[in-house]
């Protein structure tokens, strides 16, 4: 065997011939990889073919038979590359039966080795190879064989075990699950030693098309210019252009189709010069599809049938599936509805074989959508009823199972943006249950879609597998859900079947997957009825889990309403949904009875939204867009802020509602109104909406008030709750996360107030400056802290009211063991920073602490300063240290918490609501007081409003919501105060009483 070994077949940076086997096949495989790199595989494989023939004239012995193997791998690497993959499975094949013959002849340690590497080689080619043409449990086991023997192996770079990595990212890609290849090749990149030049831009590519598939295609363009560098520094001349077809199928994906047109033009040029058939037929199938978008039906049908061609000669099924199903699309978009149902049976006979559930689910909504299309432009007559069951059967399970893909992405950011496309199937599902005039069916989507996420504390990142039967126990993994824009592969991407279980990474790489953002699993089941045990689309839910193997929902059930023994008062749930209309539903509990739906157009929802933004303070720079929140915002005019209250109650409240109030009210007393908001309208101030045309009678004149988080923060029952909140409609099943630790010596009467800290190397006037003023300026304030002192124990120790503001040393060490001990409160008033909606992680938003960059924490340092975030509050030390706590046991939330701060309420904004406000929740808290947008000082008013210094509107609301947090009923003494500012804004308008301050304070519970 030759005494030095390295990757031949593979691009090099030295042109030096290595010395390997002497001549003339030292100097051919140092040619071969020229042509290689130039892109010109018919003349590296020509060279390649010429040595395996000297090779085979040689006489045989162990060396030979070796270089034979050696020069058989490097073949079906060409083969491969080329998309010609029978002779690449024949050369596999050939390589792989040469090595085994020689395996049990006389070696040294180096010979083995290098055995051993070209073993791995051939077994990550099969796998290659199997991947490409859709054996997928085949190629696994390649890659389980290869891992089995890695450990034997001398790769102290771990080149091989990166490429390793890298074949089973590309195996998850294949599957469509997104998630996990995203946080596996994540972590790989991090993992993989820099000398991998050949493994690097391919994972930078593999997470571009990961990025680029799932809608976030600014993070795509970024890891493909990556990629580009890396790729032009090594001279890869054949990567860069399969890189720019890759480019091209972003460009679509993101709506640029003149841009797609002609990369794909460009990149199918190359491809077919070179006859790369594989990667060339995936750009026809791309270009059929923009022809039909432009109405070119005929280079449309053309390259349709040249792709399915291609496809069919390389033993590409799925691939050759995923044309056919474009082609039923255009088969229909012609009207040929026979022929879209032939091409669309038959792609999805070819998925079912297969087991490419995701696949089957395009079909299925694919075929929903043509049927709601067709009652859209015929009359269906009596059948109409038939028709429109027969689409909800293959609509509401399909589009189920598109949601639910994204619990396997390992942040929110991501998820949200999956969500972007999955909710498209979904828009679909609720207009054909209106279409239907199906009451019960839209009441149960809402209340399944207002369940909400679980948070996952667990390491393991991948949610379990449904089984057909939707039985817990089958342990069979399925292939994430796929696109719900194109019914084509893209580059590389064909996706083929799902293999047995999550494919997983050991070691390092694994503990950095395990520690990548914060992970969620699927929501709770809504039952129903007690009685029945019915659960919120079980019908639905089961079919989906059958079809396309997908968990749907947890084990875990929540009822859909409070029950008549929470409170001793008329209670109504209402909860919102966003599906391009708002759909909202309501119960009625508390000794009154009924139940409703309603649901508000798009473009009215969105009109009044865009209306409420424009009167708040902007999300740009603070201070200007408080500045104009002051200047012309409506809610700083009693006119104009009237003028809002109606529009909104026009769009998202509906009067049916507003007269049940009424008729409860005169019977049985003040109702307590329960509002879960999608996020869309998550700051809607329900309080202020102005229910009657008539007259100015606002909800808050008519009911109490209170938001509620998703049901999914509900925790079991742990034990007695030490203050129960029931009179204030506040329903938790436990007073503490069953996660929640406190110390044994408590004490429950402790009030802990964390009063305007200062933050460190911010200056009292800089952004993160004071919030209240100077310490001991303000009388409302001191008498405030001094009734609390009067009261009973309060943490901080302080010997006079001035010395609980503006402190040092609130860090959250010390927040922690003033938790840690016990309270019955908690009341923060400071800086809060809201995360941006845009970016999906309510998780990010922060509240400001006085602690130092030094302060272990998730969230990054602001200048010397580490603010303590809604995640941190969550994962606590989880992710930090294998012996980490979960949040709830580091910080557990007393019964009630006041978080006052600039949008402390936020995260309800968001799909996934874990913000500071839902932390407390799930720490333990039975209601949070917290602000539905970014607050104006007192300092505001004086500056920008002209009010004397001597009225504080913002102290006069801290006092409010400490007063409301003594009462036996919160929410009650909160909504008096509202009231009464309301009363003073309706008769003289002060700005003092403007319901920009008062307004955006909410209690939220679960």
């Amino acid at each position: 065997m030759p005494e030095t070994s390295r990757e031949d077949g593979e691009p090099q940076e030295n042109a030096a011939v290595a010395q390997l086997y002497g001549e003339p096949f030292d100097s051919g495989l140092a040619l071969a990889e020229q042509h290689q790199l130039a892109a010109d595989l018919t003349a590296a494989c020509a060279v390649y073919e010429q040595l395996l023939t000297l090779a085979e004239s040689i006489e045989d012995s162990p060396d030979v038979q070796f270089l034979r193997a050696h020069l058989l791998a490097n073949i079906a690497s060409v083969r491969l590359t080329a998309t010609d993959l029978l002779a690449a499975e024949d050369a596999v094949e050939r390589s792989r039966a040469l090595l085994d013959g020689i395996a049990s002849a006389p070696m040294g340690p180096r010979g083995r080795q290098l055995w051993l590497e070209m073993v791995l080689r051939t077994l990550l080619a099969r796998a290659d190879l199997l991947r490409r043409t859709g054996r997928l449990d085949e190629a696994l086991a390649c890659l389980d064989e290869a891992a089995l023997r890695l450990p034997e192996f001398d790769d102290p770079e771990g080149l091989r075990t990166s490429e390793l990595g890298l074949n089973r990212v590309h195996l998850l890609i294949e599957r469509s699950e997104w998630g996990a290849a995203e946080e596996q090749a994540s972590a790989l990149l991090s993992t993989t030693p820099a000398t991998a030049v050949e493994t690097i831009p391919r994972l930078l590519i593999a997470l571009g098309l990961i990025c680029a598939s799932t809608g976030r295609f600014d993070p795509a363009e970024d890891y493909f210019a990556r990629a580009e560098d890396v790729l032009r520094a090594t001279g890869d001349t054949g990567e860069l252009q399969s890189l720019l077809a890759h480019r091209a199928y972003t460009a679509m994906r993101r709506g640029d189709f003149d841009l797609a047109e002609q990369l794909f033009a460009e990149a199918s040029a190359f491809f077919e010069r070179q006859r790369w058939y594989g990667d060339l037929a995936v750009c026809e199938q791309a270009r059929a599809f923009l022809a039909g978008r432009r109405g070119d039906s005929t280079g449309a049908d053309d390259l349709m049938a040249a792709s399915l061609s291609r496809f069919e000669q390389l033993g590409a099924s799925i691939a050759a599936a995923d044309t056919m199903l474009l082609g039923a699309q255009h088969a229909y978009d012609r009207g040929d509805i026979t022929e879209m149902k032939r091409l669309a049976q038959k792609a999805r006979d070819v998925y079912q074989g297969r087991e490419v559930h995701e696949r089957c689910a395009q079909v299925d909504l694919m075929l929903a959508r043509t049927l709601e299309d067709n009652l859209n432009r015929t009359d269906h007559g009596h059948h109409e009823r038939t028709s429109v069951d027969n689409a909800l059967s293959l609509a509401l399970p399909a589009a189920l199972a598109l949601e639910a893909a994204r619990y396997g992405f390992a942040t929110a950011h991501a998820r949200s943006q999956w969500l972007e496309l999955a909710d498209d199937a979904m828009r679909l599902v609720f207009r054909l249950a209106v279409r239907r005039q199906d009451q019960g069916l839209l009441f149960e989507l809402v209340e399944h879609r207002c369940a909400g996420a679980s948070l996952a504390l667990d390491r393991t990142p991948s949610t379990p597998p449904a089984s057909p039967a939707g039985d817990a126990g089958d342990a069979r993994a399925s292939g994430e859900t796929g696109e719900s824009v194109s019914v084509f592969p893209s580059a590389a991407m064909k996706v083929y079947g799902h293999v047995d279980g999550p494919t997983t990474l050991g070691g390092v790489a694994a503990d950095a997957a395990a520690s990548a953002g914060l992970r969620v699993a699927p929501p709770p089941k809504v039952r129903m009825s007690q009685e029945s045990g019915r659960v919120a689309l079980q019908e639905y839910i089961a079919a989906a889990q059958f079809r396309y193997h997908r968990r749907i929902v947890d084990e875990e059930e929540v009822p859909f309403s409070i029950t008549d023994d929470l409170t001793s008062r008329p209670v109504v749930q209402v909860r919102l949904a966003d599906a391009g209309d708002l759909f909202m539903t309501w119960t009625w509990a508390g000794g009154a009875r009924g139940f409703g739906t309603g649901h508000g157009p798009a473009d009215e929802v969105d009109r009044a939204v865009r209306a409420l933004a424009a009167a708040l303070p902007g999300p740009g720079a603070a201070a200007e867009g408080m500045r104009q929140a002051f200047a012309s915002g409506a809610m700083t005019d009693p006119h104009n802020e009237h003028a809002l209250a109606r529009e909104l109650a026009e769009a998202v409240w509906p009067e049916g509602l507003t007269a049940q109030i009424r008729q409860v009210s005169a019977r049985a007393g003040r109702p307590l109104v329960r509002v879960q908001p999608s996020p869309r309208v998550a700051q809607v101030a329900w309080e202020l909406l102005a229910v009657d045309a008539e007259s100015d009678v606002r909800l808050i004149d008519l009911a109490d008030v209170v938001t509620t988080a998703p049901t999914s923060l509900r925790r079991p029952d742990p034990g007695p709750c030490p203050s129960p909140a029931r009179d204030a409609g506040v329903h938790r099943d436990s007073a503490a996360s069953p996660d929640t630790d406190t110390d044994t010596d408590t004490d429950t009467d402790t009030v802990v107030l964390v009063l305007d800290p200062r933050i460190p190397g911010f200056r009292a006037d800089s952004p993160l400056g004071s919030v209240l003023g100077p310490p001991g300026s303000d009388p409302e304030l001191l008498a405030f802290v001094q009734s609390r002192l009067d009261a009973g124990a309060v943490v901080p120790s302080v010997a006079t009211p001035a010395e609980a503001f503006r402190r040092t040393d609130l860090d959250r060490d010390w927040l922690s063991g003033a938790l840690r001990k016990g309270a019955r409160r908690l009341m923060y008033v400071g800086h809060v920073s809201g995360a941006p909606v845009e970016g999906g992680q309510s998780e990010d938003g922060t509240l400001h602490l006085c602690c130092g960059p030094g302060t272990t924490g998730l969230a990054e340092t602001v200048r010397t300063h580490r603010p303590l975030s809604a995640k941190d509050l969550l994962l606590g030390t989880l992710p930090l240290r294998a012996d980490g706590e979960p949040g709830a046991r580091i910080w557990p939330a007393p019964p009630r918490v006041a978080l006052i701060g600039c949008e402390s309420g936020g995260d309800l904004r968001f799909a996934e609501s874990f913000g500071l406000a839902s932390a407390m929740l799930h720490n333990g808290a039975e209601l949070v007081t917290a602000t539905r947008w970014v607050l104006p000082t007192s300092f505001a008013f004086h500056r920008l409003a002209g009010l004397p210094e001597s009225v504080r509107p913002l102290s006069a609301a801290v006092v409010a919501v400490d007063t409301a947090h003594e009462d036996q009923d919160p929410v009650a003494r909160l909504g008096r105060w509202q009231r009464e500012q309301l009363d003073h804004w309706r008769s003289d308008g002060r700005i003092e009483h403007s319901p920009l301050l008062w307004a955006a304070m909410t209690c939220i519970v679960v």
